[in-house]
Formats: C-alpha cells, sequence, structure tokens
C-alpha cells in the first residue's frame, strides 16, 4: 500500500515500457475469465475454446499452452498457478492438475457453481456467489476448514497478495482488498471498465513494480455492414475480451482509495434559440463549473463564444456570462471549456467506524435538513416512508444504505419529462434520477441526515475511444450526504438499483471515472434578472436556449501515488 499523500500532484515516471496504462488485447481469444502469474509469464484462460494461453503483454500475441487438453477447460473460470500444479473452477467443481500433463483431476465439488479459485501453500480459497461466500479448504484433507463472506453480490473470482486476498467483483465493477485471515475489507476500488472477470499481480521481466493485471469479458453492440439487408447497417453484438492494468492508491487517513483515471475536455455551450420573441434587459446567465474534489481536479478552464467573469458561490466555481440586453432573433453562443483530471473514488467506511459521531453542526442543519426544493417532507406520505425506510436502525451508515434501499425497492426508473414532488414519485413507483435524488433527499433529511444534490453530467464510458468527441445522451444528477466529524461523501442516485437479487453497492460512497463533479449544493444553471433570480414559471432556461455538451478523452493518467 502507498504512504497516505496527494495522489493528484504526482507523477510515476516512466520506465522502460508504458505497460502501466497498456491495454492487452491477444490475438485470437474470446472470453477471458481467469488470470494467474507463473514467474515471468502472464497466463490466461479463455473460458470459450478452453484455451490456457501465454500472454505477450507487449505484442498482444497469445501462445496456446493445452493444444491438445483445451477440451478439458472449456467453460472454466478462475485460475490459479501454485509451484507446478494449476487449478481453476468448472460447473460445480474445483480441478488441479500438473503442467507436465495437464490433466485436470476433481478436488472437491459444492452443490452450487464454483466461479474462482486462489491457492497458498496448503490452502485453497473458492468462490461461490450462490452461497455468498469464499469457502476456504485445506490441500491435503480436501476439507473445508472455514468461511469468510464474500464481499460483493455478483460473480466473483480471486487472487492473493501476501496476506491479502484480492476478489473482482463482475457486477459491483469494483475489486476488493480482504484480510486473508479475518475477511474484513480493508479498501475497495472501482475498475476503470465493466465485467471485470479475473485478476492477478504480476512483475515481469521489463518491469520494477508488480502490476495488478484485471481481465474483463463481455459482448460489445457495433454496426454491421451487411450488403444482403436493406438497409444494409444493422445493430448486432460481438464478444469483448482484454486484460487492463488496475492501479490504486489507499488514503486510509481520510477512508478512501481512487484508481484508474482519464483526463479528459468537456465543453458546456448554450445556443440561443428561444421560443419566443423576448426582450431582456440586465440579464446574468450563471453556469457552475467543474469542482476539484479528492478525485477530480481541474487543470484549465476557458470561455467559449463570450468572455465570462468567474466567482464562488457557497465554494463553488461559476462562471458569470453578462448580457446589457438580449434582443429578439439574437444568435449567440456561449460557455465554457474544461481540461479536467477525473479518476474513481471509493470511500471505505463500514458501519462500527460511524457507531460514535458527533452533532450535526447548527448551520449544516440549516442549510441541509429543511425542504428547500419541493421535497414534500410535511406530507403524511413521505413523513410515513422516513420512519419505514429505517425502521429501528440508529447507526449512522446502516440508516443511510437503509434508506437508500427502501427507495430502490419502492421505484422503478423511467424517464419524466419533469421532475415532481417525492410524495408523488412515492405513490406513482417510477421515478427518473432526478426523482429518486428528490425521495432520498427527503427522507435523509427527515431523519437528520443532511443531504445535497451534485451533477451534472457522466462522461460516455468508452475510455478506449480517446480523442474522439463524445457526447451524453442525457444529463444526470447524484446526491452526497454528510458524515459528522468527517465530511462529505457522494451517493449515486439510481444506478444500482436492481430489479433481482440484493442492490449493488458500488456506487454507495463510489463515483466511477466518468461522473463529472458541477456545482455542489447549488444550481447548475440560473438566470437573473436585474440581480434577481428568474422565476421559472416565468421564464426558463429552456425557452430561451439549447445547450450542447461534449466531451473528449484526451489519455490515460499515470497511477496514481
Amino acid at each position: 500500500m502507498s504512504d497516505i499523500k496527494d495522489p493528484l500532484s504526482s507523477i510515476v515516471p516512466e520506465k522502460l515500457t508504458t505497460q502501466w496504462r497498456r491495454t492487452i488485447r491477444p490475438l485470437g481469444v474470446y472470453a477471458l475469465q481467469g488470470l494467474a502469474s507463473d514467474g515471468d509469464l502472464l497466463v490466461a484462460l479463455d473460458s470459450v475454446r478452453g484455451y490456457l494461453l501465454q500472454i505477450d503483454r507487449a505484442r498482444d500475441n497469445a501462445i496456446i499452452l493445452n493444444p491438445y487438453h483445451y477440451p478439458h477447460f472449456q467453460y472454466g473460470t478462475g485460475l490459479a498457478i501454485w509451484e507446478k500444479t494449476l487449478w481453476f473452477a468448472l460447473d460445480k467443481s474445483v480441478y488441479y492438475c500438473d503442467w507436465g500433463d495437464l490433466t485436470p483431476k476433481v478436488f472437491t465439488t459444492l452443490p452450487y457453481e464454483v466461479n474462482g479459485v486462489a491457492v497458498l501453500e496448503s490452502i485453497v480459497y473458492v468462490t461461490c456467489r450462490q452461497l455468498g461466500y469464499i469457502l476456504i479448504f485445506d490441500r491435503n484433507r480436501t476439507s473445508e476448514i472455514a468461511r469468510i463472506r464474500a464481499p460483493g453480490v455478483g460473480v466473483e473470482n480471486i487472487t492473493i497478495k501476501g496476506e491479502e486476498l484480492w476478489v473482482a467483483d463482475r457486477e459491483e465493477q469494483t475489486v476488493f482488498c480482504l484480510d486473508r485471515g479475518t475477511g474484513e475489507i480493508i479498501f475497495s476500488v472501482l475498475t476503470p471498465f465493466e465485467s471485470p472477470t479475473a485478476l492477478t499481480f504480476h512483475r515481469g521481466p521489463d518491469t520494477e513494480a508488480e502490476i495488478l493485471y484485471v481481465a474483463y469479458a463481455g459482448e460489445e453492440p457495433y454496426i454491421r455492414d451487411d450488403p444482403n439487408s436493406e438497409p444494409s447497417y444493422q445493430l448486432t453484438w460481438r464478444d469483448r475480451t482484454f486484460i487492463h492494468p488496475l492501479h490504486y492508491y489507499y488514503n486510509q487517513a481520510q477512508h478512501y482509495a481512487i484508481s484508474n483515471g482519464y483526463l479528459i475536455e468537456m465543453s458546456y455551450v448554450e445556443e440561443l434559440s428561444p421560443l419566443e420573441e423576448y426582450y431582456l434587459e440586465n440579464l446574468e446567465w450563471r453556469i457552475a463549473l467543474p469542482a476539484s474534489t479528492h478525485r477530480q481536479k481541474v487543470r484549465q478552464v476557458e470561455p467559449i463564444g463570450l468572455p465570462f467573469r468567474e466567482e464562488v458561490e457557497d465554494g463553488q466555481r461559476v462562471a458569470v456570462f453578462k448580457f446589457d440586453r438580449l434582443k429578439p432573433h439574437e444568435g449567440r453562443i456561449f460557455g465554457w471549456k474544461a481540461l479536467i483530471e477525473v479518476r474513481s473514488i471509493k470511500y471505505n467506511f463500514v458501519p462500527l467506524d460511524l457507531e460514535e459521531i458527533p452533532p450535526l453542526d447548527r448551520e449544516l442543519q440549516k442549510r441541509y435538513l429543511v425542504d428547500d426544493d419541493d421535497l414534500a417532507m410535511d406530507t403524511e406520505t413521505v413523513r410515513q416512508a422516513a420512519k419505514e425506510a429505517i425502521g429501528r436502525e440508529r447507526n449512522f451508515l446502516r440508516q443511510m444504505i437503509s434508506i437508500r434501499n427502501y427507495v430502490y425497492d419502492r421505484l422503478s426508473y423511467g424517464i419524466k419529462p419533469k421532475i415532481d414532488r417525492p410524495d408523488l414519485v412515492l405513490e406513482r413507483g417510477i421515478g427518473s434520477c432526478g426523482e429518486y435524488v428528490g425521495v432520498l433527499l427527503g427522507l435523509a433529511r427527515l431523519n437528520g441526515i443532511a443531504c445535497r444534490t451534485i451533477g451534472r453530467y457522466k462522461c460516455p464510458a468508452t475510455p478506449s475511444q480517446q480523442g474522439v468527441p463524445l457526447i451524453p445522451d442525457f444529463n444526470h444528477v447524484w446526491l452526497e450526504f454528510y458524515i459528522p466529524g468527517f465530511g462529505w461523501v457522494p451517493m449515486e442516485s439510481n444506478p444500482d438499483d436492481v430489479e433481482d437479487g440484493p442492490h449493488l453497492t458500488r456506487f454507495f460512497m463510489g463515483l466511477a471515472w466518468y461522473h463529472i463533479e458541477i456545482g455542489k449544493g447549488i444550481s447548475f444553471e440560473k438566470l437573473l434578472r436585474n440581480g434577481k433570480p428568474v422565476n421559472k414559471e416565468e421564464l426558463s432556461l429552456g425557452d430561451l436556449a439549447i445547450n450542447h455538451v461534449r466531451f473528449t478523452i484526451i489519455e490515460e493518467l499515470p497511477p496514481p501515488g
């Protein structure tokens, strides 16, 4: 683990190669679901074909190590190498074989499908999603000697580093670092891509440092040109699998860990396009600017179209465009462009950390425990929901996650043309991201938990498309809640709400690299006329202009730490 320091102000110098950021895309493979290190060799398992592959990290070359035995490994998952023995999982069993033979033998069989395996000396660790545990076996007696609770809710693969267990959860999009003896989560980090399927630590002959490699597997949509069809362009799917270094920095004192990030250029532009003829005088158009946080650093901001002056509103940077008058049929384009370093972050608190917390500051109570945004906190529907959400729970963190899960259980996601009040949303049972936020704010504030809105956009999550203009489909909002004695931590509004099974926790106190934090606790955009806010019923931003939002991923950032 790294020493505690500012992760955004230091750069790890490049060695002989750029292995720290190179995506490995082995040729001729379909779905990598096992990864292991054997000295200088990086070995992978292609589940579709059953190939054991020696991976060339610099050239994407893949050599099949089991050309005569691959049917035995087909549909296998997980991979571990200990001394001269290779281990993997298939269906409900764990298998092992000698490197010289590669004929699998059954080690143990479970009542449910096995997902991953790791081996250290005489101890074998096995992951099983349906059991919800990591099972620990004695290799010599082939008997279970202990089990620890799985850290996530999805299909998990596993590897060992010293006294730590490292677990990749496919659905959680998360890698967990666990104490090997107790099973306690030391910290966790979000992966830069979805569907992580395998992981291993590897130090090759061309690198000084050990690198955590993570394999990803899934499908991706693409446009296929079929000359025999009309129209010829068709949307279809293809396999996608690759290996990428996962870098992390754990700040134990501040309870957070950050992982891979990208340098992004974001542009936000308004184009005057009024629905009616307006003549407006002494108008201020205020647009929030990206914030600087533990995970986000703003390198520079520049105006687009028109100059602006910068102000600070409640600690947030705001671009202020001044118009002495706006005339009918006047054409204007104005906004800002920002160069931002963004990484994934995950705050690591457990309920025991927050058993005894100081009372909430009085000033924060006045600002963040009130109904200041049509939250319907005085209605019977919302007040009753606030009571039901926490039940008899008294622990601060458990209260917050209980509120989140209550809202997830009550609501389903749906895009709406406008944001309704929380009481109406709860009665309807369907809400947009903004309506999820409204309900969460109301229930949390009624239970004495300070919350505020944050957003405003997510960069399209396609980090392999660098240097290409990317347009987000929608704006987006989420929230932050305040931990007395510590500070603000994020919580997504609705992406972790799944229909079946337990809800994910990846974005509970966490954000991915593609979340862009703008305007914490303030309006993202608003109009002032003669120094006073313009009534939305009288004149809205949508009546005056069309916005244009664009992202460009410049490059992957060097490892933090």
